[in-house]
């Protein structure tokens, strides 16, 4: 990046406000024009939309902000890409990308003439349009405005190993209220100096909320400059409301900013990091709704709460409104901006970057242009050997980790690990071999694998962890995201506005595909031996059911080496959420790694070594999903085998769970006629599922059999306890799944009450033992499938 300061004098101030000036009436005229968009003839109400949706009172904050980074990414060559934290500035987005020329590229339609100008106008929140927000229809945009609170997580995340892009980030007044919002200024404690690139946050003071008035703003200046201080900044200040002056402050802000970011970065990468520097940020304070109406029938506009949406509401009714909204356009001299064909005059024009070098086709905003595959390894190579079925043991995400370990160590800039400060929890440790956790802050001779750079990035915080993570992935890059199972819920609603971003993308053509975002659940609910209740939720996979089909994925591999499988497959997919749930304790590898890489092709699949049916009609089914369930159904299998060595059992294994859907239904669904074949339309199938049983119900409603389907899963019983006595709670061990085959196969008649009784006494002796000796009994510890 270049140094060089450039005298604000000279940048042509009446051309940045003239720029300045024709966004803002682009962002107007998109809330209310329908037709007129030059007023070529005077306003009429035929000219003005019927509903006028949208918000006016961010939009010339983003656009001042917009036009003076223009400017500076012009003066210096910058690489910038620009991050809208205010919900709803979706007319400052897109009025830019117009006048840049990137819109009409994009969408030819839409062109940069007045015929354009009238179209771009009628879609702003208008039936089969385009939304109000920031939203991935917009070109230039990594942050989906819809939600607020994880612009700069998102900021940060698109500057890590980065080392020459500026991002930009717009944090609203309203946002910076939120928590995720607060935690992500500790994300200077993460930067590299050396490797990573630099985010210019600026936080933008405009008073007011949707009704009421902002924290942030009503703090007095010299608290709110030792606030981020505190945070490790070096605030900058530009306050007022005079255009003219206003200028020329953000020039210079903007000056001493970026001239402050070249010093910090050539500093580290001359001489190698050192201190954790003070990073600059601007504080931006200007009027709310700024150039708009000052006031509405008698009632203050202008710096308050009322410009937040629509200022002028009645335009449609009211003529003396229609009179105000076309005083208003007007004072922003369309003429003078304009030609007579509509184009933005070449002087307007001019103010824009070139190429991608525009904010609004910079290619780390449409990150899969950038893309590049990971190198991975064959997950082979680092298979538990299997000879027998369930007879070696292995901590299924301890073998992950050995893998991930290479995969790091190939890919050593486009690749890192998020978590909750949890990946040694989460058995991955093995990675720590090859790097370290990146920490910015104080390093003392006592800390683990703690350093300036590395790929492992952990803070107790979910949010940030997420948001970092899809930055990164946004602008082209991979990674994967561990936590323990109970907790990932905080991030949901972060979850959903991603998933949401992947399935709009996914109809733009322009939009190239990214990686997908991985989430790696361990320390799930079965084996929460010493944490307890609290620690119990799989309901994560609820919310990701939630979502469009084409986008998510959930697997539940039953051990080590299918984990490996599932875990290859997710790094090289694109476009996707792929949600994996594996234990981290010592369990069974049923399956040698040949076997389980078909099994996981496969998603579902009959494990005849575990059936008693011969390939035969069976008499039951047992169906699992989940490492401890496919362990508690094999177990059950086992007994039954004993008991009743006359009775048919299928085994059906479960990894990928979006097969149990129809085809109609889900890419990776089953027809009517495979799952008939699995699971028969007249047999009885007792379920072990890892997550909550409804979910389950809810996936096969509409299959035949649905009527015989009986589910065992989390039912919300759960302490600190033994693994075994844990799932008896949940009525999920081997007897109680026994217990139901005997209560759903009519074929085994009465004779069978002593077996149940003997079931139940079973449940009642295993729980007094783990009472009595604080673990399980010897005879579960060890139990082994029978060779």
């Amino acid at each position: 990046m270049t140094s060089t300061t450039a005298d604000p004098v000279h940048t042509g101030i009446e051309l940045i406000d003239a720029y300045w000036r024709a966004a803002n009436y682009l962002s107007a005229g998109q809330i209310y024009l329908l037709d007129n968009p030059l007023l070529r003839v005077p306003l009429r109400p035929e000219h003005i939309k019927p509903r006028l949706l949208g918000h006016w009172g961010t939009s010339p904050g983003l656009n001042f902000c917009y036009a003076h980074l223009n400017r500076v990414i012009k003066s210096r060559d910058l690489d910038m890409i620009y991050v809208m934290g205010p919900g709803h500035g979706g007319p400052a987005a897109v009025a830019n990308a117009w006048l840049e020329g990137t819109y009409s590229e994009v969408y030819p339609r839409i062109s940069q003439d007045e015929a354009g100008m009238r179209r771009l106008f009628r879609q702003f929140s208008f039936p089969g349009g385009i939304p109000s927000h920031v939203a991935p229809e917009t070109p230039g945009s990594i942050h989906e405005g819809g939600e607020l609170g994880y612009s700069l997580a998102h900021a940060y995340g698109a500057a890590f190993d980065n080392p020459d892009l500026v991002v930009a980030c717009i944090v609203g007044d309203g946002e910076a209220e939120t928590g995720p919002l607060a935690t992500a200024w500790h994300s200077t404690k993460f930067v590299d100096p050396v490797h990573d690139g630099a985010v210019l946050p600026i936080l933008h003071l405009n008073g007011y909320k949707i009704a009421n008035p902002a924290v942030l703003a009503r703090v007095p200046e010299d608290e709110l400059v030792r606030l981020f201080e505190g945070y490790g900044y070096a605030p900058i200040v530009v306050s007022g409301d005079d255009p003219a002056i206003m200028h020329r402050e953000m020039a210079g802000a903007l000056d001493r900013a970026l001239d402050e970011i070249a010093r910090i970065q050539r500093t580290a990468r001359e001489a190698g990091a050192a201190d954790r520097p003070r990073w600059p940020m601007i504080v931006l304070r200007t009027p709310k709704g700024w150039t708009g109406p000052k006031e509405v029938d008698g009632l203050p506009v202008e710096g308050t709460w009322r410009a937040h949406q629509v200022p002028l509401a009645g335009v449609r009714d009211n003529p003396e409104h229609l009179a105000q909204l076309e005083e208003w356009l007007r004072s922003y001299r369309p003429d003078e901006l304009f030609d007579a064909a509509g184009h933005p005059v070449e002087e307007v024009r001019a103010q824009a970057p070139e190429g991608g070098r525009r904010m609004s086709a910079n290619p780390h905003a449409n990150g899969g242009l950038l893309l590049r595959p990971l190198d991975l390894p064959d997950p082979r190579e680092y298979a538990v050997p299997v000879k027998e079925h369930g007879q070696a043991a292995a901590e299924a995400t301890r073998v992950l980790g050995d893998y991930l370990r290479e995969v790091v160590a190939a890919n050593p800039s486009n690749f890192r690990i998020m978590g909750p400060d949890e990946t040694a929890s989460n058995r991955l440790g093995a990675v720590f071999e090859v790097t370290d956790r990146v920490f910015g802050g104080e390093l003392l001779p006592t800390d683990d694998h703690l350093a300036r750079a590395g790929r492992v990035m952990e803070v107790l915080s979910e949010h940030l962890c997420q948001g970092w993570l899809e930055g990164y992935l946004l602008t082209g890059r991979h990674g994967l995201f561990n936590s323990y199972e109970a907790f990932i819920h905080i991030v949901d609603a972060m979850f959903n506005q991603h998933a949401k971003w992947l399935k709009v993308t996914r109809g733009l053509a322009w939009r190239r595909p990214i990686a997908s975002l991985n989430y790696l659940l361990s320390s799930h609910v079965w084996r929460q031996d010493h944490n307890g209740f609290t620690h119990q939720d799989p309901g994560f996979l609820d919310v990701v059911m939630n979502k469009k089909p084409e986008i998510v994925r959930v697997y539940l591999p039953p051990d080590a080496n299918t984990l490996l499988s599932v875990g290859d497959h997710c790094l090289r997919s694109r476009d996707y959420v792929n949600v994996i749930v594996a234990g981290k304790q010592p369990a069974p590898v049923w399956l040698p790694m040949d076997a389980a890489v078909a099994h996981c092709t496969r998603g579902i699949g009959i494990w005849e070594w575990a059936s008693t049916d011969g390939g035969a009609d069976p008499d039951v089914v047992l169906a699992c999903a989940g490492d401890v369930p496919t362990l508690e159904t094999l177990a059950a299998a086992d007994l039954l085998r004993q008991l009743f060595p006359e009775l048919r059992v299928r085994v059906v294994n479960v990894v990928d769970l979006m097969r149990l859907q129809p085809v109609e239904e889900h890419p990776h669904g089953l027809s009517d006629t495979e799952f008939d074949a699995l699971f028969t339309t007249d047999k009885p199938v007792i379920f072990a599922f890892h997550g909550y049983p409804y979910l389950i119900h809810r996936l096969t409603y509409r299959r035949a059999g649905h009527h015989n389907l009986h589910v065992r899963g989390y039912k919300e019983e759960g302490t600190t306890t033994t693994p075994f006595d844990m799932v008896m709670l949940n009525d999920l061990d081997r007897f109680h799944l026994v217990m139901d085959v005997i209560d759903r196969v009519p074929s085994l008649g009465g004779r069978v009450a002593h077996i149940r009784q003997r079931m139940a006494d079973e449940r009642l002796r295993l729980r007094a033992y783990t009472r009595e000796h604080g673990q399980d009994a010897p005879e579960i510890q060890n139990w082994t499938w029978p060779q």
